[in-house]
């Protein structure tokens, strides 16, 4: 019985907690809506805001808020407009019967007159701000001659105070009011959006004049309470600007509300400044300024104790205000964090987006990649039946069919029949249309028409080796397609990636950073910190002007290696041209190691244009390529075929795709683009500077050397020349350097050039190993010069040798020690 009742006992109890809590936030929300759809939806908003601005005084006589309203509301949202006159006319009606009769009259002159003026008027917008302040104006004028029946200097001045005061704050009604109608707003506000919202909730405030609670002045209530809410959302810019703005308004309404403008202005200053005290901090600067300017203000303790009891009447009703409201509204207002964040979401979403189509792209190219990958796989044995098959019909269908022998051949032999005939294809076809003497005379005695079917099957292995080939160059198109679709496809995905990549905040760091240099003695005005991955370094600084003495590169460079761990260089440096100006430095991560080279290059016979052309390319992704192309033969020709290839290889890898698709690629553009036979030889070393790795690809080009010391490594590969046929696999050979190596390459006029050699590696390893230096310009110059004595100092090719010395990326200055850095705030 007990379990029983225990157990009937605890989920009752767990289910009434969460169902209570669930129905209090669903109850809230409902009430929230209903809230919202009264007032917003239905437009009551607009009727109370009426009330308030139909109440609404200037200097105690003039009403110049009511026809702007009601034309505002009348040109943005029509259907509402009766709400807004009704408003107007109740709020109209608390100050006199005369009012609401001069605001309901001047309304309907109004909407006579602008629906009249619409058949000339073009532009609605621009021209309502001149008839609401005409007729408002006017009207006016009528009012006074009514009343006193003569006009004075004085009402004449009136009238043109009203004027442009109505001509003002329809332009400001025309910004507002759409905050106020509209629900769903995705738009961030504008700075003019926001005065002109000030001023309108100022101008709305201004209705409660007079209004009082327990003595309490309810206007002065609600304006701390804008100011305290400004100051809490936007900091102490927009706070004070509210609190001037509300109290100029005020004060205009009544002048007794003059000192009010001081302690609002103070205290949205204070409040914006004690932000980070959350909302008691703003509200501890809101009685701050109470106590300060009230000893300034109108005096008396009655009267200090009275603003103080406001003061805590404003603070009550903002600690009331839920986050929800003021986190809203801070979406909508530059400056603030919440406005930051809603503009990196927008930003993130459109990255993700724009990573979200690069990367369809890339599946699209891998799935094209896919479809010309996969071949129609079929089995040798039925495939050559059949096409043996489909052979010895077309030899039969020119020779056998008018025979007398057919039935006899085909019928009774039919075996014996396929088995020469076979045998003799297969002869025909591995010796040039040649078929022994054996086989002939053993075929001669069984086909009366032997040298008709010689001639059939000469006829026909032509049309099949031509066939034959075609296939091989479809097959081989389809994989040379396959490839770079792939390779086009990962550097797609690789950037899709890249832009999902979101720069990560380095504040502590930068801190650090500035903190060390400081503690050293020097000064930095801004650190921005874009990467600190490792190897990737990315450093931006403003510091004041350094007078050239390079401060940068010999003090903060070596300091910041220290902190990082790791070689950091001056990537950038944009010094100051005059004293009180900053200078602007970039800071990167510097490679392992770096490529020093040398080139010596000569033309055939001494002349002017070299069909050899070369390429050192420094690669973004920290890899250094060096190439020589030799077109075939001299001259202009061949200098536009070699300077064409790597032009495009520099291309192709420079966007990223692996070397031997890149060769592939070329290959194949090469071979397609013209019928003429015009090769290229290619001689690519491609040395990564982080680990000194190289790897060669050298297609139909000459040996490459390494020399270590007195040590000399060959590099040697296999490959037909570029461009002169579509099928062929690339030999990579890879090679691990070191510092102080020196790579030697050099096209086929230097490595054959010398004259009376049969051993042309042990005379270039015997002229590597003599050299006394370690230059790579004057290692180049040497072997070029040296092959030219070897040839009695006759050109007799075009000559291209290239040099490259590996060494360890020192920097210039030493790094300084100082507090090492946290990567990870």
């Amino acid at each position: 019985m007990e379990k029983t009742h225990a157990s009937f006992i605890e989920p009752a109890s767990e289910v009434n907690l969460h169902s209570s809590k669930w129905a209090l936030q669903s109850g809230l929300k409902k009430i929230q809506l209903m809230l919202e759809s009264f007032f917003i939806k239905k437009g009551f908003l607009l009727l109370l805001v009426g009330f308030l601005l139909g109440r609404a005084l200037i200097l105690a006589k003039l009403t110049p808020f009511c026809l702007p309203y009601f034309a505002s509301v009348y040109l943005i949202k029509r259907d509402r407009a009766p709400l807004a006159l009704i408003g107007l006319v109740i709020g109209a009606v608390t100050i006199s019967l005369t009012n609401a009769a001069f605001t309901f009259i001047v309304t309907l002159c109004f909407i006579v007159i602008f629906r009249i003026s619409k058949k000339w008027v073009k532009n609605e917008l621009k021209a309502l701000p001149f008839f609401v302040g005409i007729i408002l104006g006017l009207g006016k004028l009528a009012e006074a001659f009514i009343l006193s029946t003569q006009l004075t200097l004085y009402d004449f001045m009136m009238v043109g105070v009203q004027t442009s005061l109505a001509f003002i704050l329809t332009l400001i009604f025309l910004q507002s009011i759409p905050l106020l109608t509209f629900n769903k707003r995705r738009q961030l506000l504008k700075t003019e959006e926001i005065v002109c919202l000030i001023i309108m909730l100022a101008s709305i405030m201004t209705g409660t004049i007079g209004w009082k609670v327990y003595d309490l002045s309810v206007e002065h209530i609600l304006s701390r309470y804008l100011v305290l809410v400004f100051s809490f959302i936007a900091g102490a810019t927009v706070g004070s600007t509210v609190g001037v703005v509300t109290g100029l308004i005020f004060s205009l309404a009544s002048v007794s509300s003059f000192y009010h403008m001081s302690l609002l202005a103070f205290s949205g200053v204070l409040g914006g400044l004690m932000k980070e005290g959350k909302k008691i901090g703003v509200s501890i600067g809101l009685f701050i300024a109470t106590l300060l300017i009230g000893m300034y203000g109108e005096g008396g303790d009655g009267t200090i104790l009275l603003t103080v009891l406001e003061t805590a009447a404003a603070v009550f009703l903002f600690l009331l205000t839920p986050q929800v409201l003021t986190s809203r509204l801070a979406k909508y207002i530059p400056g603030t964090p919440e406005y930051t964040a809603e503009q990196q979401k927008y930003m993130r979403k459109m990255r993700d987006v724009t990573a979200q189509r690069v990367s369809q792209f890339s599946n699209v190219f891998h799935a094209l990649s896919k479809s010309f990958s996969q071949m129609e796989v079929q089995p040798k044995e039925d495939e050559s039946e059949r096409e043996m098959d489909y052979f010895m019909s077309n030899v039969t269908e020119k020779t056998c069919q008018t025979c007398f022998k057919k039935e006899q051949c085909w019928a009774s032999n039919f075996n014996t029949t396929y088995a020469y005939m076979e045998e003799i294809i297969h002869e025909m076809d591995q010796n040039n249309g040649n078929v022994s003497s054996k086989l002939t005379r053993e075929w001669e005695k069984i086909c009366t028409r032997s040298k008709k079917v010689y001639e059939s099957i000469g006829q026909e292995l032509t049309f099949f080796q031509a066939n034959q080939k075609l296939k091989r160059q479809v097959q081989e198109s389809r994989r040379l397609v396959a490839d770079q679709l792939l390779g086009v496809s990962e550097v797609m995905e690789n950037f899709a990636k890249e832009i999902q990549r979101e720069r990560e905040n380095h504040h502590k760091q930068e801190e650090q950073i500035m903190e060390a240099m400081q503690s050293f003695g020097i000064h930095i005005e801004q650190v921005e910190i874009y990467s600190l991955e490792q190897g990737n370094v990315d450093i931006e600084m403003s510091l004041p002007f350094c007078n050239g003495h390079g401060e940068c590169e010999k003090l903060i460079a070596p300091m910041l290696s220290d902190i990082l761990g790791e070689t950091i260089v001056v990537k950038m440096e944009e010094c100051a041209t005059i004293p009180n100006d900053f200078c602007h430095v970039t800071f990167r991560s510097s490679k392992a190691y770096t490529v020093q080279t040398g080139v010596a290059h000569a033309a055939k016979d001494g002349g002017l244009v070299s069909g050899d052309s070369y390429s050192t390319i420094e690669l973004g992704f920290g890899k250094y390529a060096i190439a020589i192309s030799d077109g075939m033969g001299n001259g202009e020709r061949a200098h536009y075929e070699s300077k064409e290839t790597l032009l495009l290889l520099q291309k192709i890898l420079q966007s990223g795709i692996e070397e031997k698709v890149a060769i592939k690629s070329v290959n194949s553009i090469l071979s397609l683009r013209t019928t003429d036979e015009i090769f290229s030889t290619l001689d690519l070393a491609m040395i990564d500077l982080q680990n000194a790795s190289a790897k060669f690809l050298k297609i139909g080009s000459t040996p490459s050397f390494i020399k270590r010391g007195n040590k000399i490594i060959k590099i040697q590969a296999s490959n037909l020349p570029i461009g002169m046929i579509q099928e062929f696999e690339v030999d990579v050979v890879s090679e691990q350097l070191k510092a102080g190596d020196l790579l030697i390459m050099m096209s086929d006029g230097v490595f054959e050039g010398p004259l009376h050699v049969e051993n042309y590696d042990l005379w270039m390893k015997r002229k590597l190993q003599g050299l006394e230096t370690d230059d790579p310009q004057e290692v180049a110059d040497l072997i070029l010069e040296e092959v030219i004595r070897s040839r009695s100092e006759v050109i007799h090719d075009d000559m291209t040798v290239t040099v490259a010395k590996i060494k360890h990326n020192t920097p210039k200055w030493a790094s300084i020690p100082v507090q090492k850095l946290k990567r990870q705030a």
